[in-house]
């Protein structure tokens, strides 16, 4: 591509390419400038959703509160049993139709080692049960 030189020639055409240098400069800056401030806008919508008063469930699921100490002790509704004892209780619970499943409760020392937990864990996995949540303190007044 020959571009116009500084000495003038009789014959010289007047150059009609268009620099697409600019254009693509430019185009760029914007695509950069949007690809920043997308995700910006996800986080703006505001809905005003219906309130409902909806009657409470008439049937309460079944609890059971699974306490581990930081020895490792196990404890089912606040009655110790062993890890042998536990599985079998995790596998009376678990034949239960699924709806009828007892959640578990599961509550834990802060010095409880993770073996022991993952343990539990899997037992329950295994068993059949879904249900499982950890039970933790909230954090004392004025500690957020």
């Amino acid at each position: 591509m020959a571009f116009g030189g500084l000495e003038k020639k009789r014959d010289s055409a007047p150059m009609a390419d268009i620099n697409m240098t600019p254009l693509i400069d430019v185009m760029l800056v914007l695509l950069v400038i949007f690809i920043i401030t997308a995700p910006l806008f996800t986080h703006a919508i505001r809905l005003d959703l219906p309130q409902v008063a909806a009657a409470p469930m008439q049937q309460t699921p079944q609890t059971v509160t699974l306490s581990i100490d930081a020895a490792g002790k196990l404890y089912w509704n606040a009655q110790l049993i062993s890890l042998d004892e536990l599985r079998t209780r995790f596998t009376a619970a678990g034949k239960a139709p699924e709806a009828q499943q007892p959640e578990l409760q599961l509550r834990a020392a802060r010095e409880t080692r993770y073996e022991v937990i993952a343990q539990v864990m899997g037992a329950a996995q295994q068993a059949g049960l879904a249900r499982i949540g950890f039970v933790t303190e909230p954090p004392p007044p004025g500690q957020h």
